[in-house]
């Protein structure tokens, strides 16, 4: 069987407590959240800095066109590194579509991409190498990626600046627009998650970035 679903109503509920193991606990306490537009629905999740240019395939799962939230999931990780240490970090980041409820959570997948050659635990996700992740429509892919290219520090330092908070990058010739975050504790590997109604409409996208424990799956690292 492939990674088991987050259970992804608790890791965006504020006060939901996880053990880390040892003294170290993990509380949800904000949920900041900004606009993203999708002209054409199709949503692309990746490393803003790294992986634009090689990671770049829209996933499978289409929504219709419109502006749609994206929130993050912050977490105080109490006694991080030692006693009376504590740390912030973003655990997960949503793309909401609607009010709908999901009845399940599946692997968002990209063209090629099959489920069924997947071994126990193993998902399809994006690198991370910039310590950064982010949502933004198909179509915006190419402009915000020359951005970057361009000038890659202007990026980071607005990810940066904007701590737990998700920071939007406009590309100034097109208007494109990219909702971008630190992830977890930093670079790895990161599956995406597509919820669906009972009716199998989509209703959300979840990347997440194992910062806190999920049922089914051994203890998390960092």
């Amino acid at each position: 069987m492939p990674l088991a679903a987050p259970d992804v109503a608790r890791l965006f509920t504020p006060g939901s407590q996880y053990e880390l193991g040892g003294d170290r606990t993990a509380t949800v306490f904000a949920l900041p959240e900004v606009q993203l537009a999708l002209p054409t629905g199709r949503l692309v999740a990746c490393d803003p800095v790294a992986g634009l240019v090689d990671e770049n395939e829209p996933f499978l799962a289409v929504v219709p066109p419109g502006s749609y939230p994206v929130t993050l999931a912050v977490v105080e990780v109490r006694n991080a590194y030692g006693p009376g240490s504590s740390d912030t970090r973003i655990a997960a980041a949503r793309l909401r579509i609607g009010e709908q409820a999901a009845v399940r959570w599946q692997l968002a997948l990209s063209e090629g991409q099959d489920e069924e050659r997947l071994g126990p635990d193993d998902f399809f996700g994006y690198g991370v190498d910039a310590g950064t992740g982010c949502f933004l429509d198909a179509s915006a892919v190419g402009p915000i990626g020359e951005l970057v290219e361009q000038d890659a520090d202007p990026v980071v330092d607005a990810i940066h600046d904007a701590r737990h908070r998700p920071a939007v990058v406009t590309d100034p010739g097109t208007g494109h627009t990219m909702a971008a975050f630190t992830t977890g504790w930093g670079d790895g590997h990161y599956p995406t998650w597509v919820g669906r109604a009972a009716d199998g409409r989509v209703v959300g996208f979840v990347s997440e970035f194992f910062v806190v424990p999920q049922p089914g799956r051994g203890p998390v690292a960092g």
